[in-house]
Protein backbone atom coordinates (compact mmCIF):
# COMPACT_ATOMS: atom_id res chain seq x y z
CA UNK A 1 0.00 0.00 0.00
CA UNK A 2 1.43 3.55 -1.03
CA UNK A 3 0.78 6.21 1.24
CA UNK A 4 -0.19 9.85 0.37
CA UNK A 5 2.93 11.55 1.63
CA UNK A 6 6.01 10.13 0.51
CA UNK A 7 6.15 6.93 -1.45
CA UNK A 8 9.53 6.04 -0.49
CA UNK A 9 9.10 6.17 3.14
CA UNK A 10 7.68 3.28 4.94
CA UNK A 11 4.52 4.29 8.09
CA UNK A 12 3.79 1.03 10.35
CA UNK A 13 1.15 1.80 13.11
CA UNK A 14 2.19 -0.12 16.15
CA UNK A 15 -0.67 -0.78 18.91
CA UNK A 16 0.85 -2.03 22.29
CA UNK A 17 -2.59 -4.21 22.79
CA UNK A 18 -3.72 -5.66 27.17
CA UNK A 19 -7.37 -6.31 27.10
CA UNK A 20 -8.34 -4.14 24.24
CA UNK A 21 -10.92 -6.67 22.77
CA UNK A 22 -14.04 -4.02 23.71
CA UNK A 23 -12.24 -1.31 21.82
CA UNK A 24 -10.01 -2.62 19.16
CA UNK A 25 -12.66 -2.70 16.34
CA UNK A 26 -13.57 1.13 16.81
CA UNK A 27 -9.82 1.79 17.03
CA UNK A 28 -9.07 -0.04 13.92
CA UNK A 29 -11.94 1.42 11.57
CA UNK A 30 -10.50 5.28 12.54
CA UNK A 31 -6.93 4.59 11.61
CA UNK A 32 -6.60 5.67 8.14
CA UNK A 33 -5.43 3.38 6.01
CA UNK A 34 -4.37 5.19 2.92
CA UNK A 35 -1.59 6.66 5.02
CA UNK A 36 -0.70 3.28 6.55
CA UNK A 37 1.53 0.78 4.69
CA UNK A 38 1.60 -2.00 7.81
CA UNK A 39 -0.37 -2.32 11.35
CA UNK A 40 1.63 -4.71 13.68
CA UNK A 41 -0.22 -5.33 16.95
CA UNK A 42 1.28 -6.88 20.36
CA UNK A 43 -0.48 -8.37 22.45
CA UNK A 44 0.59 -8.31 26.40
CA UNK A 45 -0.73 -11.41 27.91
CA UNK A 46 -4.27 -10.27 27.38
CA UNK A 47 -7.03 -12.52 29.16
CA UNK A 48 -9.76 -10.95 27.19
CA UNK A 49 -9.43 -12.29 23.82
CA UNK A 50 -7.91 -9.42 22.27
CA UNK A 51 -5.15 -11.70 19.87
CA UNK A 52 -7.84 -13.78 18.98
CA UNK A 53 -9.70 -10.68 17.73
CA UNK A 54 -6.52 -8.66 16.10
CA UNK A 55 -5.96 -12.39 14.05
CA UNK A 56 -9.77 -12.51 12.92
CA UNK A 57 -9.11 -9.04 12.13
CA UNK A 58 -6.27 -9.60 9.50
CA UNK A 59 -3.41 -7.79 11.76
CA UNK A 60 0.41 -8.78 11.84
CA UNK A 61 0.21 -10.12 16.26
CA UNK A 62 2.75 -10.99 18.31
CA UNK A 63 2.31 -12.32 21.80
CA UNK A 64 3.87 -11.82 24.88
CA UNK A 65 3.36 -15.35 26.86
CA UNK A 66 3.64 -13.59 29.93
CA UNK A 67 2.14 -9.30 31.04
CA UNK A 68 5.81 -7.21 30.45
CA UNK A 69 3.74 -3.84 31.18
CA UNK A 70 3.25 -0.88 29.05
CA UNK A 71 7.30 -0.22 28.64
CA UNK A 72 7.67 -4.10 28.21
CA UNK A 73 4.92 -3.86 25.45
CA UNK A 74 6.60 -1.06 23.33
CA UNK A 75 9.91 -2.18 23.50
CA UNK A 76 8.46 -5.54 21.47
CA UNK A 77 6.50 -2.74 19.14
CA UNK A 78 9.44 -0.48 18.06
CA UNK A 79 11.53 -3.74 18.03
CA UNK A 80 9.13 -5.38 15.56
CA UNK A 81 8.26 -2.06 13.16
CA UNK A 82 12.54 -2.05 12.82
CA UNK A 83 12.82 -5.41 11.83
CA UNK A 84 9.51 -4.77 9.05
CA UNK A 85 11.93 -2.12 7.54
CA UNK A 86 9.74 0.99 9.18
CA UNK A 87 10.96 4.61 7.90
CA UNK A 88 8.04 6.20 10.77
CA UNK A 89 6.18 4.29 13.43
CA UNK A 90 3.28 5.89 14.61
CA UNK A 91 1.53 4.46 18.18
CA UNK A 92 -1.80 4.16 18.69
CA UNK A 93 -3.71 2.63 21.73
CA UNK A 94 -6.14 0.30 20.83
CA UNK A 95 -8.02 1.30 23.58
CA UNK A 96 -9.42 4.26 21.21
CA UNK A 97 -8.06 7.27 23.86
CA UNK A 98 -6.32 8.58 21.10
CA UNK A 99 -8.13 9.45 18.26
CA UNK A 100 -6.49 7.95 15.11
CA UNK A 101 -8.01 10.42 12.96
CA UNK A 102 -4.75 12.57 14.04
CA UNK A 103 -2.44 10.44 12.36
CA UNK A 104 -2.10 12.86 9.81
CA UNK A 105 -0.89 15.33 11.59
CA UNK A 106 1.38 13.68 13.39
CA UNK A 107 3.20 12.04 10.49
CA UNK A 108 3.15 15.25 8.44
CA UNK A 109 6.05 17.12 10.20
CA UNK A 110 8.22 13.97 10.47
CA UNK A 111 7.77 13.40 6.70
CA UNK A 112 8.57 16.81 5.90
CA UNK A 113 12.07 16.73 8.19
CA UNK A 114 10.51 19.35 10.29
CA UNK A 115 11.27 17.44 13.63
CA UNK A 116 12.18 13.57 14.47
CA UNK A 117 9.63 12.53 16.69
CA UNK A 118 6.03 14.67 16.98
CA UNK A 119 3.51 13.86 20.06
CA UNK A 120 0.27 14.63 20.57
CA UNK A 121 -0.85 16.68 22.89
CA UNK A 122 -4.03 17.22 25.13
CA UNK A 123 -2.57 20.17 26.65
CA UNK A 124 -2.30 22.56 23.69
CA UNK A 125 -6.19 23.33 23.88
CA UNK A 126 -6.70 25.62 26.52
CA UNK A 127 -9.07 23.30 29.03
CA UNK A 128 -9.92 20.69 26.61
CA UNK A 129 -8.49 18.19 28.43
CA UNK A 130 -10.85 18.76 31.35
CA UNK A 131 -13.45 19.34 28.56
CA UNK A 132 -13.11 15.31 26.98
CA UNK A 133 -13.13 13.86 30.52
CA UNK A 134 -9.88 14.01 31.78
CA UNK A 135 -10.02 14.01 36.30
CA UNK A 136 -8.92 17.09 36.97
CA UNK A 137 -6.42 15.52 39.39
CA UNK A 138 -4.60 13.64 36.47
CA UNK A 139 -5.12 17.49 34.91
CA UNK A 140 -3.08 18.91 37.55
CA UNK A 141 -0.84 16.64 38.03
CA UNK A 142 0.01 16.68 34.75
CA UNK A 143 0.73 20.46 34.66
CA UNK A 144 2.64 20.54 37.06
CA UNK A 145 5.31 17.18 36.30
CA UNK A 146 5.10 18.86 32.73
CA UNK A 147 6.61 22.13 33.85
CA UNK A 148 9.21 19.88 36.38
CA UNK A 149 10.09 18.26 33.21
CA UNK A 150 10.85 21.04 31.06
CA UNK A 151 12.70 22.66 34.06
CA UNK A 152 15.15 19.58 33.87
CA UNK A 153 15.09 19.11 30.07
CA UNK A 154 15.11 22.72 29.03
CA UNK A 155 12.63 22.45 26.73
CA UNK A 156 8.83 23.73 26.57
CA UNK A 157 6.43 20.88 25.83
CA UNK A 158 3.18 21.10 26.63
CA UNK A 159 2.29 17.43 27.44
CA UNK A 160 4.75 14.57 28.33
CA UNK A 161 2.60 11.87 29.20
CA UNK A 162 0.37 11.50 26.59
CA UNK A 163 0.97 7.87 24.19
CA UNK A 164 0.27 9.18 20.59
CA UNK A 165 2.88 9.59 19.03
CA UNK A 166 5.49 9.00 15.97
CA UNK A 167 8.90 8.31 15.70
CA UNK A 168 11.39 8.29 12.51
CA UNK A 169 13.06 5.15 11.95
CA UNK A 170 16.74 7.39 12.72
CA UNK A 171 15.04 8.08 16.97
CA UNK A 172 14.52 4.01 17.51
CA UNK A 173 17.80 3.31 16.08
CA UNK A 174 19.57 5.35 17.82
CA UNK A 175 18.43 5.90 21.18
CA UNK A 176 18.83 2.80 23.94
CA UNK A 177 14.96 2.55 24.83
CA UNK A 178 15.58 -1.63 25.14
CA UNK A 179 17.21 -0.44 28.29
CA UNK A 180 14.14 1.57 29.97
CA UNK A 181 11.79 1.07 32.27
CA UNK A 182 8.96 -1.48 31.51
CA UNK A 183 6.19 0.51 33.29
CA UNK A 184 4.53 3.63 32.34
CA UNK A 185 7.44 5.95 32.87
CA UNK A 186 9.77 4.42 29.74
CA UNK A 187 7.09 7.49 27.73
CA UNK A 188 9.45 9.96 29.91
CA UNK A 189 12.38 7.85 29.70
CA UNK A 190 12.21 8.08 25.60
CA UNK A 191 11.84 11.69 25.43
CA UNK A 192 15.09 11.99 27.83
CA UNK A 193 16.98 10.18 25.17
CA UNK A 194 15.72 12.35 22.68
CA UNK A 195 16.89 15.24 24.35
CA UNK A 196 19.91 13.88 25.20
CA UNK A 197 20.61 12.97 21.46
CA UNK A 198 19.59 16.41 19.92
CA UNK A 199 16.85 14.98 18.32
CA UNK A 200 14.12 17.48 17.01
CA UNK A 201 10.55 17.03 18.74
CA UNK A 202 7.20 18.83 17.45
CA UNK A 203 3.62 18.76 18.93
CA UNK A 204 0.32 18.65 17.84
CA UNK A 205 -3.00 19.22 19.54
CA UNK A 206 -4.92 16.27 19.84
CA UNK A 207 -8.71 15.38 21.34
CA UNK A 208 -9.15 13.82 24.77
CA UNK A 209 -11.59 11.21 25.16
CA UNK A 210 -11.85 9.49 28.54
CA UNK A 211 -14.87 6.89 28.53
CA UNK A 212 -15.38 3.56 30.74
CA UNK A 213 -13.58 0.96 28.64
CA UNK A 214 -10.72 3.43 28.07
CA UNK A 215 -7.66 2.21 29.93
CA UNK A 216 -6.84 4.24 32.94
CA UNK A 217 -4.24 4.24 35.92
CA UNK A 218 -5.64 4.99 39.09
CA UNK A 219 -4.88 7.11 41.55
CA UNK A 220 -2.03 5.14 43.73
CA UNK A 221 -0.31 4.31 40.39
CA UNK A 222 -0.46 7.60 39.27
CA UNK A 223 1.65 8.66 42.57
CA UNK A 224 4.46 5.88 42.07
CA UNK A 225 4.52 7.08 38.04
CA UNK A 226 4.88 10.36 39.39
CA UNK A 227 7.64 9.60 41.61
CA UNK A 228 9.27 7.65 38.93
CA UNK A 229 9.51 10.97 36.91
CA UNK A 230 11.11 13.22 39.11
CA UNK A 231 13.55 9.99 39.58
CA UNK A 232 14.55 9.79 36.12
CA UNK A 233 14.74 13.58 36.24
CA UNK A 234 17.08 13.43 39.15
CA UNK A 235 19.36 10.84 37.49
CA UNK A 236 19.31 12.66 34.24
CA UNK A 237 20.75 15.79 36.03
CA UNK A 238 23.22 13.79 37.80
CA UNK A 239 24.06 12.09 34.71
CA UNK A 240 24.66 15.54 32.84
CA UNK A 241 26.77 16.72 35.81
CA UNK A 242 28.82 14.23 35.65
CA UNK A 243 28.38 12.54 39.10
CA UNK A 244 26.72 9.58 37.92
CA UNK A 245 26.50 8.06 34.27
CA UNK A 246 23.59 6.58 32.88
CA UNK A 247 23.47 4.13 29.84
CA UNK A 248 20.37 5.05 29.26
CA UNK A 249 20.98 8.62 28.42
CA UNK A 250 24.62 8.55 26.70
CA UNK A 251 24.70 10.39 23.96
CA UNK A 252 24.39 7.88 20.79
CA UNK A 253 24.92 10.97 17.54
Amino acid sequence: MMNEFNHQQKIIAVLPAYNAAKTLTATLADIPKNLIDEIILVDDASSDGTADLAKSLGLKIFRHQNNLGYGGNQKTCYQKALAAEADIVVMVHPDHQYDPQFIPQILTPIISGECDACFGSRMIWPGQALKGGMPFWKYLANKVLTKIENWFLGINLTEYHSGFRAYSKKVLETVPFALNSDDFVFDTEIIVQLVANDFKIKEIPITTKYFKDASSINFWRSVKYGMDILKIMILYQLDRWRLKKNLKFKKSI
